[in-house]
């Protein structure tokens, strides 16, 4: 089994939670979310926001926070083959409340389908919130260029309950 190796990012003034679904070998060697330099991740939310694309865990929890932006993962442990969500087995979920008992969280937006499938299956039955999907920011997701993956991601800028 491998267990998640960072917490969440949030505070009392978030107001929109992503979520992944599991965090990359490189993302856990590094120590926090989105630490493929090939995953647009960060790129994506930097265009969204109309700033510079954030560098160092820092400044990416900082820039999460001044955005007003909650980012987990759906997954808390599982048995995982290198960094493929198709390999996922033996899920335990993370648990959301301690998030949503502090956080205003409005809205809640999945990166990807996989993160979809599981906040389905093992979070949505208790939390009772539904997600939107958004497209992956993956490298593997090929079929979006970035330009459609921004296109997309803009709706977390302009969402509200």
């Amino acid at each position: 089994m491998t267990t998640h190796p960072f917490k969440p990012v949030y505070d009392c003034d978030s107001e929109i939670l992503i979520l992944g679904s599991f965090p990359s070998v490189k993302s856990r060697s590094e120590g926090f979310f989105y630490g493929n330099p090939r995953n647009r991740f960060w790129s994506v939310l930097a265009a969204v926001y109309d700033c510079e694309i954030p560098d160092g865990i820092d400044r990416k929890r900082k820039f999460l926070i001044d955005h007003r932006v909650a980012l987990w993962d759906v997954v808390a442990s599982c048995e995982i083959t290198g960094s493929s969500d198709s390999s996922i087995r033996n899920v335990k979920a993370n648990d959301f409340s301690v998030i949503m008992d502090t956080a205003g969280i409005d809205k809640i937006f999945t990166n990807g389908k996989t993160a979809e499938k599981y906040y389905k299956k093992y979070i949505y039955p208790s939390l009772k919130k539904e997600a939107i999907c958004l497209p992956s920011t993956s490298p593997a997701n090929a079929s979006y260029n970035f330009e459609m993956l921004v296109n997309e991601w803009r709706i977390i800028k302009n969402t509200k309950s």
